[in-house]
């Protein structure tokens, strides 16, 4: 039974998450319909790091197994017909085909993760939805230098959510990056794997960093404290983005046509 990889993104606006849920339509959702429409199967696709309410994905990766080998132009093409004619905010942007051991999730050796802060005064009118507006005026000098004390493996209660199911709440940050371009804010991520929302607990509290309320050395009295009560607010699902998931070369087989 053939294996295929898909890159997947989507505007996250519209869907309750990637995962299926009873309250709204998932991502997930919308692409295994797509399949069964397209190839006439039922399945179940498994994705490398399930994304909240609101979230974005510029990459996003599942894997899927069909029964007959399709070329990995036609998986590609024929699931994005069949989201286009639902009127799905869901893309594949490649597919390919990999071994039965290729797993999106447990496969994964890194995942990136891009926040999106507009810091101004005047509100967005072309990318509502899809950032954080802050009206007043961040350092992001100052947040940079407070999301560097934070990183490596660390016990990050303190930025994880309370119904966090994950056994550990220790985990390896290996990049919180803060930049400026005019008006725009990025927070860059990158971790083998994260906690339930510890990406928007921490920029949320970079924010208080940024805007004067806490100082730099503030970020990791926070994290040291290991309490859920020393986190900042919790920054908006929709600045958020799944950017790209690293996995090793060999399990790549064949590249996306």
């Amino acid at each position: 039974m053939p294996r295929y990889k898909l890159t997947v993104e989507y505007d996250g606006f519209p869907y309750v998450g990637w995962q299926w849920q009873d309250n709204g339509r998932a991502v997930q959702q919308a692409m295994e319909e797509a399949v069964e429409r397209f190839a006439g199967e039922r399945v179940r696709l498994q994705c490398a790091g399930r994304t909240d309410t609101g979230v974005h994905a510029l990459g996003q990766v599942a894997h899927l197994d069909l029964a007959d080998a399709w070329r990995t132009d036609t998986v590609r093409d024929a699931i994005n017909a069949h989201l286009k004619l639902a009127g799905d905010r869901v893309a594949v942007v490649t597919a390919e085909q990999v071994g039965a051991g290729f797993d999106a999730r447990h496969s994964a050796l890194k995942r990136h993760y891009l926040y999106r802060i507009l810091n101004r005064r005047a509100p967005p009118a072309l990318g509502h939805g899809r950032l954080w507006h802050v009206p007043r005026r961040l350092d992001a000098g100052a947040m940079q230098a407070a999301a560097q004390l934070v990183l490596g493996q660390h016990d990050f209660t303190t930025f994880r959510a309370a119904e966090c199911q994950a056994s550990s709440p220790v985990r390896t940050l290996d990049v919180l990056d803060v930049a400026r371009s005019g008006d725009e804010i990025t927070v860059r991520a990158s971790a083998r794997s994260f906690l339930h929302h510890q990406v928007r607990s921490l920029v949320g509290s970079l924010e208080q960093v940024g805007c004067g309320r806490w100082p730099p050395a503030g970020m990791r009295a926070a994290l040291d404290a290991r309490d859920r009560r020393r986190c900042g607010p919790l920054a908006p699902a929709h600045g958020l983005y799944f950017v790209s998931v690293d996995y090793p070369p060999a399990t790549r087989e064949s590249a996306a046509k």
